[in-house]
């Protein structure tokens, strides 16, 4: 099966001089980076033999939908170019989903693995919301999720689809809410609901190396949980 590795970029230069070096490009099948940046990015992974889309609308959730047309693997592995992904494990992802799972998700939280890049406010709100999913969707084969938010995943291209993560009307809690929110958590649910098979392996989230954080904690907070509420009805 052949594997795209996806990596959304929003003025990501510093990180990405120190991370794209490191990946072994036998790994994988594709980089593909969507980038909406102003600080040269998008240039630099050009130059590293990466396919670059340029994002159009802003905000994470529209480089995914923006993205995943061009996206050629039969599986994908979502990767933060901050800092936050370790390159280590690209090939343990790839080597868990040849196991048969639709969905397997490098956690920060499943020991031993630990987060070097949470506060207090971060730390609770993923324990708050990783739990509010398992409690109310259940998970595929009875297995909690020690970590339904983190953007460090692989599954089956197809899954982004199948799961309707590309229409406009899955996201509505984000018009109430005045902002944008990214894919994890309703794939996470909606992964849960379908009863995919899901799969984690541990994995620490190191501190940043560069670019701003984006985090809007109350916005955010406020509007997936109303979208973790709202999937109890909206999307069989």
């Amino acid at each position: 099966m052949s594997t795209t590795l996806f990596i959304p970029t929003l003025n990501e230069l510093d990180a990405m001089r120190i991370i794209l070096p490191q990946i072994d490009r036998s790994w994988i099948d594709q980089v593909l980076v969507v980038d909406g940046s102003t600080d040269g990015t998008a240039d630099y992974a050009r130059d590293q033999g990466c396919e670059v889309v340029v994002q159009k609308h802003k905000g994470l959730r529209w480089a995914f939908i923006e993205g995943f047309p061009h996206v050629r693997g039969d599986w994908v592995i979502t990767f933060s170019p901050d800092g936050n992904s370790p390159v280590r494990s690209i090939p343990l992802l790839i080597e868990e989903m040849k196991k048969g799972y639709d969905l397997v998700i490098a956690s920060r939280y499943l020991p031993p693995a630990k987060s070097a890049d949470d506060d207090w406010m971060t730390a609770f709100g993923n324990w708050l919301f990783t739990h509010a999913i398992d409690l109310l969707h259940g998970h595929a084969w009875n297995r909690p999720y020690t970590d339904a938010m983190v953007m460090y995943r692989a599954y089956r291209t197809k899954l982004f689809y199948e799961l309707d993560l590309d229409k406009e009307e899955s996201y509505a809690p984000e018009r109430w809410f005045g902002t944008i929110l990214g894919i994890e958590p309703l794939l996470s649910i909606r992964a849960a609901k379908k009863k995919v098979k899901i799969g984690e392996i541990p994995e620490d989230e190191p501190a940043r190396i560069g670019g701003k954080r984006k985090l809007q904690p109350f916005r955010w907070g406020a509007a997936y949980l109303a979208q973790i509420v709202r999937e109890l009805w909206f999307w069989k």
